[in-house]
């Protein structure tokens, strides 16, 4: 009997479970719709920001025989120390999600260490900032409660000054690692260059046909001022891109998990019913062997 109660306690815990997982399950499938939307609004207007930036670093280089000439479009071909910014979740419970990202930035690591560049970690999530401080790795900032809850003041501040020890000489190049949404069930570790400005994302070999007139005067102060807004908008859509990516991973771990705990059950509930049924013959047998021995 001792072991049909240890079996009927396992049934229930199990149940409990399901019940808990199945609930979280819901809960980020709703917050996915909701980030999802968030997304894509987001995404018209970076698309936008994009393209004017396009336009005025097109007029720029027009204008000059030797190219662009500033600070946000130099060449990084071979740099000295680079900082590495990445979003993970501040909760687990999402399968492999925050181990993607950070496999990505260990990789990055690796590589840059291979060729004598200094790295400088920036993190973004607690899940990531207790993977490095585990294993005694020097961040040089850290924020947490940003990747649950992106905000675009917070995004911008943090990233700024990350921005500020590029302008500043202290770093050569800027990347921003984060595990990105596909679908509901495909995400995508995204890895892009800040700073300085990735010219392949821009169309700069294009002839313009735009009508925008620039004066020269204004152009660096124009330039300037939209590189610093596409700086900090990437880095906000970055973590609502991450963010909508961790709902959609819980929901698939949490999905995964209910099934599982429903098999177990089920299994659980087979192995109970043998047992009662062994348990039944056994006391079926003992009654017959005292009424035989009576005789």
């Amino acid at each position: 009997m001792a072991n049909l109660k240890e079996i009927k306690r396992k049934i229930g815990s199990v149940k409990n479970t399901q019940k808990t997982t199945n609930a979280m399950k819901l809960v980020s499938s709703a917050k996915l719709k909701r980030t999802e939307e968030l997304a894509k609004r987001s995404r018209v207007y970076a698309d936008k920001l994009t393209g004017l930036l396009n336009e005025i670093a097109q007029k720029m280089q027009q204008s000059n025989a030797d190219g662009i000439d500033n600070v946000y479009f130099k060449d990084a071909q071979n740099p000295k120390m680079v900082d590495i910014v990445f979003i993970t979740a501040d909760k687990g419970l999402c399968g492999g999600f925050n181990s993607q990202t950070i496999k990505r930035v260990n990789k990055l690591v690796a590589e840059y260490k291979a060729q004598n560049v200094k790295v400088r970690l920036r993190a973004v999530g607690r899940k990531g900032i207790d993977y490095f401080k585990f294993n005694n790795f020097e961040l040089n900032n850290e924020i947490v409660g940003l990747s649950a809850a992106p905000d675009f003041g917070q995004a911008a501040e943090f990233i700024s000054e990350v921005a500020d020890s590029y302008v500043n000489g202290e770093t050569d190049k800027i990347i921003l690692v984060h595990n990105g949404y596909v679908n509901m069930i495909t995400q995508e570790v995204r890895e892009d260059q800040v700073l300085p400005v990735d010219s392949s994302k821009l169309k700069l070999d294009v002839v313009s046909t735009s009508e925008l007139e620039v004066e020269p005067d204004d152009d660096d102060t124009l330039l300037d001022a939209l590189v610093k807004r596409y700086i900090e908008y990437t880095m906000y859509y970055s973590l609502i891109d991450s963010l909508a990516a961790e709902h959609s991973a819980r929901m698939q771990a949490m999905d995964a998990a209910t099934s599982n705990a429903k098999q177990m059950v089920k299994d659980l509930t087979v192995k109970y019913n043998k047992a009662r049924q062994e348990a039944i013959t056994t006391e079926l047998i003992e009654i017959i062997s005292g009424m035989e021995s009576m005789k």
